[in-house]
């Protein structure tokens, strides 16, 4: 296996992890005739995904205007007579990450080793994924509390995400974290399974998708609730004002239940004036102590941040539902590659547009850096 052989350096970082995780990627290809190695391959998807290079055919030609210090950082060497540099055209980018084992991939969202506080899951559909009779990807992931997405996995064609939810979960260690998802996942089993066996918190939404479990949570008399919390922000042109009630109620038919929470939202357009209510409910197995009204009105707004901070990210800056990589492992291993870089654009301290246009300054030198790639990855 070619593995890389770092120049003298004292990095321990996560980003020295990261490319030691890209040399463990199994390599799927036949051995006979290949011109690159399958880190230098995925180096180039890597790089060229964060600066913005999100086909086969965009990642080849970022590749092929790379200069010659560029190169040498991803392992691309002359070779032949006249000691050319080649690099990889589209169909070899497209032939490893087709082939390449997504959950081999799906480790590097690791490696940066956040000590988790929360972890708010939910699921996306990679529009661009379906053509004609084939169904669209759909990939569930999970999100730590600064944004980063630290597990991806696939939904099966003919499911959906509740049964994804477990393995994709055990990857973490949970132990006293606290998991939020959306009313889909408000099942008995998603409950055991988190605090029996992994030793997780949960926050989960009723909505009426759980007719008996929506009616007994509203029918809880909450004008007598004195635990509450207000709290009123003005973003994207509207004014929203949010109360949390929160009350001691473990008589629901849903195991580990100790509170009961109701949020109501009240938005008002800045622009037209138009006024909206809405009321969600949530069951905590966190009991009173643990989780005031303040606290779990927090973790209510950063599962709502999954949408910011992750699908319009990818779908608006890297273009995802644009995409148009739809064979084998392709579309999943793509949305990883952006998930990885997203999650090393968040580390610039800034918007992750403001970092996009940061790297589009240096389309090459920049992506390299961000990954701390050394000056010269020599390959076995």
């Amino acid at each position: 296996m070619c593995v890389p052989v770092m120049e003298s350096m004292s990095l321990t970082s996560e980003r020295t992890l990261l490319l030691r995780r890209l040399a463990e990627v199994r390599d799927p290809r036949d051995p006979r005739g290949q011109c690159f190695s399958l880190v230098s391959l995925l180096l180039v998807t890597l790089c060229a995904t964060a600066a913005g290079f999100g086909s086969y055919r965009a990642m080849a030609q970022w590749a092929a205007a790379a200069g010659p210090v560029e190169l040498l950082r991803l392992g691309l060497r002359p070779c032949g007579p006249f000691q050319l540099v080649r690099t990889p055209s589209a169909d070899t980018l497209r032939r490893a990450l087709t082939l390449v084992r997504p959950a081999d991939l799906e480790v590097l969202l690791r490696v940066r080793g956040l000590d988790l506080e929360t972890v708010a899951v939910d699921g996306k559909v990679l529009r661009g994924s379906g053509s004609g009779e084939s169904v669209a990807v759909t990939v569930i992931g999970a999100m730590a509390q600064d944004g980063a997405l630290v597990a991806q996995q696939r939904v099966a064609d003919k499911s959906n995400e509740i049964p994804a939810l477990a393995p994709l979960l055990s990857v973490l260690d949970l132990h006293g974290v606290v998991v939020t998802a959306d009313a889909l996942h408000t099942q008995v089993e998603t409950a055991k399974v988190l605090v029996e066996e992994m030793g997780a918190h949960f926050v989960l939404a009723v909505k009426r998708n759980q007719p008996a479990l929506w009616e007994a949570c509203r029918s809880i008399p909450w004008s007598g609730v004195t635990a509450r919390h207000k709290e009123s922000e003005v973003g994207h042109g509207r004014l929203e004002t949010r109360v949390v009630q929160a009350v001691t109620w473990a008589s629901l038919a849903f195991p580990h239940v100790k509170q009961v929470a109701r949020v109501t939202r009240h938005r008002t357009d800045r622009a037209t004036g138009t006024r909206t209510r809405e009321t969600v409910y949530l069951i905590t197995d966190l009991s009173a102590s643990e989780a005031a009204p303040e606290m779990l009105g927090r973790y209510a707004r950063g599962h709502w941040g999954v949408e910011n901070k992750i699908h319009y990210v990818r779908d608006v800056t890297f273009g995802e539902d644009a995409s148009r990589i739809r064979s084998g492992h392709g579309p999943q291993n793509a949305s990883t590659l952006r998930s990885v870089a997203m999650n090393y654009l968040r580390t610039m301290g800034s918007s992750i547009a403001d970092a996009k246009r940061r790297i589009a300054l240096s389309p090459h030198k920049a992506p390299l850096d961000l990954f701390s790639v050394p000056t010269d990855l020599r390959l076995c």
